[in-house]
């Protein structure tokens, strides 16, 4: 008997220690666009061995039996990666991975859509995102410019002199787009003339897009659609980088970034832009400047602080001054503010604080908060527009998944002072807006999700305000989602902070009644078709229908009187309606395409009659086209655009320029040399069709030859026929430096 036990525990010992021998561990690094990526989800298929990779994109997986198995690498902003390892005895098992980026697939993790990080297919509301890998195809000095390859969203300039613009989406004027810096409403009111400006695109992570309302969760403003800045986050970050570029227009931009550790619970990025244009050019021959000289900087810096139980904890400050000038060509800064010789000048201070911190409790309680300074100081000829604004943001969030329903609550407050010297602001007005907010995500299957939502704001001057959303999401199967949305949303005028056309010309300014708050319904049907090929090729196809009505939207007369623009509430209502395609296709041999067109139907209608706005088209297209020649370490990017005609103001019968653009096209070659270790060289060509709106008209600004209206016998003095860039085709060299 005891022979036999000692048989049986021999046994045991035996296969103890032999299982013991085929235990090992796996790790490795985890990279992608030449940088260590901080908490990529690390998975072995088919096993509940899982981890995330470290702030120095180090992984470590223990207890590993020997084996074949298939590892799995995923994280925002990158395609997934799964490659079949091989686990063996006595060995040390390293597996290094890059990942790539995904290049706006479909698979990203956003945020705007619902104020929580959530995958962008599994989001009932759609979000579109594009990461820096595509704005570099078209290296541009600023966020604005940058947009102008992204279906759906235009920037449009609104002077022909001093060249400040907006942002449009879906034709849709650019004050009805809200602009956030990571997830803060820091671009709004007087900044959405310059603010965007001064963005430069070096502090990018990726910018999240939602069209259509989203005044449920971020209030007035939100009401044709946001743009969410997502900047770097510091862990992340290269040690230093640098990239300058400039164009045969003597255009120069320099954008340089640095990280540095201050002890071991804080990570910084400090983030230095500078612009410069100082050359006087008058290529249409009308004796003033075709492009606005200027001179910006901007200067950014971040923090991030590790704390217990990954509760976050971020602040970043930003300070922006440029000094810029349009005009005559003899102008000078002696001749500012007077009558002698015409000139655009504007001088911008802006300082902007944003930070969010996680509350040390056991539940999920956010607190976020901004603050921005903006001070402007622009003469318009002898017009002085001098202004002063400061708003503040507080938002604490709760958050919390209970069963199937995934809630998220919310108060928050926004106070706005703002102050200017024009006849339409007797006093300095300060403003409270107060809002709650609440929504349930509520998931009945893996297939069907509803989103409810609902806000109350009260306005310290136009009272209350109630917003309600609806969102539902259908997954037929894994490559085909349904989503609609509808909401509403309201907005609150800032009439001279928003549209310049006001400031700039000899047009008087009526505004004929009191302005009351805009507001709108929104409805729009989703719908993503994925399709994978055996040969990895990848096309993604996103469909969205929209439809917007407006009440009380304020328009602006320009044909009544040529010598006045008249403002009021349309007597009746607006519509923007129409269809919207975005396709993504990717050939394992490297050529990649991003393709989007959208239709569009806006119009206002009074008395009956329906009219088109000004400045708004009804069909345009956008196309990025990537190859890369992987011997020759090339990579050839064509991007473009094309925009159908736009009606556009004239000073009456007796005025001689087309009511209507052209269609029109923009387009760029761009190539990019990466066989450098840590080095890009880049060159191009920007405008390839040589397209100016000076083409087949006889002059853009009226009136050029008498700014100031001492004749009163000819075409008023006016800068508003402006749709377009009006640079040339030009080429441009850039260079790039990246240390990890």
């Amino acid at each position: 008997m005891i022979m036999k036990n000692s048989i049986v525990i021999l046994i045991l010992f035996t296969l103890q220690f032999s299982y013991a021998q085929e235990i090992t561990s796996v790790s490795g690094f985890v990279s992608g666009e030449g940088r260590k990526i901080q908490a990529a989800n690390v998975h072995l298929l088919g096993t509940k061995q899982k981890t995330v990779t470290d702030s120095l994109g180090y992984y470590s997986l223990e207890n590993v039996a020997v084996g074949n198995y298939t590892i799995q690498i995923s994280q925002m902003g990158f395609q997934s990666l799964k490659k079949k390892i091989q686990v063996i005895k006595d060995a040390v098992q390293s597996y290094n991975f890059e990942l790539t980026d995904n290049d706006n697939q479909l698979n990203e993790v956003v945020v705007s859509g619902t104020l929580k990080p959530v995958k962008r297919l599994e989001s009932a509301v759609p979000v579109e995102v594009y990461s820096s890998v595509f704005f570099k195809k078209n290296p541009t000095p600023s966020i604005y410019d940058a947009l102008q390859n992204i279906n759906g969203v235009r920037p449009q300039l609104n002077c022909g002199v001093c060249n400040t613009g907006d942002i449009h989406i879906n034709g849709l004027e650019g004050p009805y787009t809200l602009v956030l810096i990571d997830g803060m409403p820091i671009v709004s009111s007087l900044s959405t003339v310059y603010g965007l400006s001064g963005i430069p695109n070096s502090l990018v992570e990726r910018i999240e897009i939602v069209k259509g309302p989203a005044s449920s969760l971020y209030g007035s403003e939100a009401v044709g659609g946001l743009i969410n800045i997502i900047t770097k986050n510091p862990t992340n970050a290269p040690v230093f980088s640098a990239d300058y570029f400039t164009t045969t227009y003597f255009e120069s931009n320099l954008d340089l970034g640095m990280k540095f550790n201050a002890g071991k619970k804080a990570t910084s990025i400090l983030g230095v832009s500078y612009f410069n244009y100082d050359q006087i050019i008058d290529k249409d021959k009308d004796n003033f400047t075709d492009v606005t000289l200027s001179e910006r900087i901007s200067v950014f810096n971040k923090w991030s602080f590790q704390r217990n139980n990954n509760r976050l904890f971020t602040i970043a400050a930003r300070g922006m001054y440029e000094d810029r000038w349009g005009g005559d060509v003899r102008w000078e800064k002696k001749y500012r503010g007077g009558d002698e010789i015409y000139g655009e000048s504007i001088y911008t201070k802006r300082g902007e604080l944003i930070g969010s911190y996680q509350l040390p409790f056991e539940e999920k309680l956010m607190l976020s908060f901004s603050g921005n300074i903006h001070y402007q100081d622009s003469r318009y000829g002898t017009t002085s527009y001098i202004a002063n604004q400061k708003i503040g943001f507080l938002q604490l969030t709760w958050d919390r998944k209970i069963g199937q329903n995934d809630l998220l609550a919310g108060i928050a407050n926004r106070y706005t002072y703002y102050d200017d010297n024009t006849a339409g602001t007797k006093d300095a007005e300060s403003t409270w807006l107060p809002g709650i907010f609440i929504q349930d995500e509520i998931t009945f299957s893996p297939k069907s999700q509803v989103l409810l939502g609902a806000r109350y704001d009260y306005n310290s001057i136009h009272g209350s305000i109630f917003t309600p959303r609806f969102a539902y999401r259908f997954k037929a199967n894994e490559n085909s989602i349904f989503r609609l949305n509808a909401g509403t949303g309201f907005r609150v005028v800032n009439l001279f902070t928003e549209d310049h056309a006001a400031l700039t010309g000899s047009r008087d300014v009526v505004i004929a009644n009191n302005l009351k708050p805009e507001k709108s319904v929104n409805v729009n049907l989703n719908y993503i078709q994925k399709i994978n090929f055996g040969n990895g090729t990848f096309i993604g196809i996103e469909t969205t229908a929209f439809y917007t009505r407006f009440s009380n939207k304020i328009i602006s007369d320009y044909e009544t009187d040529p010598n006045k623009i008249i403002y009021d509430n349309i007597d009746g209502y607006a519509l923007s309606q129409g269809i919207s395609t975005n396709v993504d296709l990717n050939f394992p041999s490297g050529l990649k395409f991003i393709l989007g067109a959208t239709f569009l139907d806006n119009k206002n209608v009074q008395d009956g009659i329906s009219e088109r706005p000004f400045l708004t088209e009804n069909f345009t297209a956008t196309w990025s086209v990537s190859y890369k020649v992987k011997p020759l370490k090339l990579l050839i990017d064509y991007t473009g655009n094309v925009y159908s005609p736009m009606k556009l103001p004239l000073l009456g019968e007796t005025d001689p320029r087309s009511p209507e653009s052209p269609w029109y096209s923009i387009q760029n070659i761009q190539f990019t040399y990466s066989g450098w270790k840590d080095f890009e060289i880049y060159g191009g060509i920007k405008n390839l069709l040589n397209f100016t709106p000076m083409q087949n008209n006889p002059f853009l600004i009226s009136g050029a030859d008498d700014p100031f209206d001492k004749n009163p016998d000819g075409l008023p003095f006016d800068t508003t026929y402006v749709y377009g860039q009006n640079q040339t085709i030009r080429g441009f060299f850039g260079l790039r430096y990246t240390f990890r």
